[in-house]
């Protein structure tokens, strides 16, 4: 039976104590059947190990070698060796803002995975290209040329999370049929891979808008495993809201 999760994305917000406040709130009420999972800015993600009780980390980001003269830059091998578990791949902000192709990404899965850390892997269409019709041959593409190398071993370690761009932050959101009509599909599209068994086995979160408001109806579809949530994950309330929503 695969899990159930919700992730919060907390992008390149909060300062110092609003982050240590943050971690102590998210922490401090019990969720149960409910993977929880915090992406803190690299800053807080030693503090945010230490003090999870019931949630596990990631990283927003990382770079694809292990060392070197790469000013700036996390290595996934730093990641796990401060406890980090799951690192985000491929998030829209990053391939529109900092231009990172399919190629590179695949080289991020792959230093992650020899790194034993896991993999949410972020696909999804534009407005203009659901406006055109073309959102599934987008996201097919997206998972060709960066995931679909995997061995299917390998691949057990992959969580996906369908964003639809046009929803990220423009306060409109992927109706529930529109969610679960593309989480078919990419569920389709591993099946056909791989197998069966692992397609039913792969977690594929939503990731556009999602709130306390909207969760329990996208939550509430077959292939819909939970959320990765960015502007509600930064109140504990709200995040922990939508982690009751299943």
């Amino acid at each position: 039976m695969r899990k159930k999760i919700v992730a919060g994305n907390w992008k390149m917000n909060l300062n110092d104590s609003e982050a240590s406040e943050l971690i102590q709130n998210v922490n401090a009420e019990k969720i149960n059947d409910v993977e929880l999972i915090i992406f803190p800015p690299f800053l807080y993600l030693d503090r945010a190990v230490n003090n999870s009780i019931q949630t596990k980390v990631g990283a927003q980001n990382c770079y694809p070698e292990n060392s070197g003269a790469f000013t700036g830059e996390i290595s996934p091998e730093q990641l796990q060796s401060v406890g980090v578990e799951f690192c985000l791949v491929g998030h829209s902000e990053r391939r529109s803002i900092l231009g990172e192709s399919n190629a590179f990404l695949k080289s991020k899965v792959n230093a992650l995975l020899s790194n034993q850390l896991q993999v949410v892997f972020c696909c999804g269409e534009v407005k203009e290209e659901r406006e055109s019709g073309v959102q599934n041959q987008i996201v097919k593409n997206q998972l060709e040329e960066s995931l679909f190398h995997l061995s299917e071993e390998d691949f057990q370690n992959v969580i996906v999370a369908y964003e639809p761009v046009w929803a990220i932050g423009t306060g409109l959101t992927a109706s529930s049929d529109q969610a679960e009509e593309m989480h078919a599909f990419i569920r389709s599209l591993i099946a056909q891979k791989y197998s069966e068994s692992t397609a039913e086995n792969t977690s594929i979160l939503y990731g556009g808008s999602c709130n306390p408001t909207n969760a329990q109806e996208l939550f509430s579809k077959e292939n819909v495993d939970g959320g990765l949530i960015g502007g509600a994950a930064l109140k504990a309330d709200s995040f922990l809201a939508i982690a009751k929503s299943f």
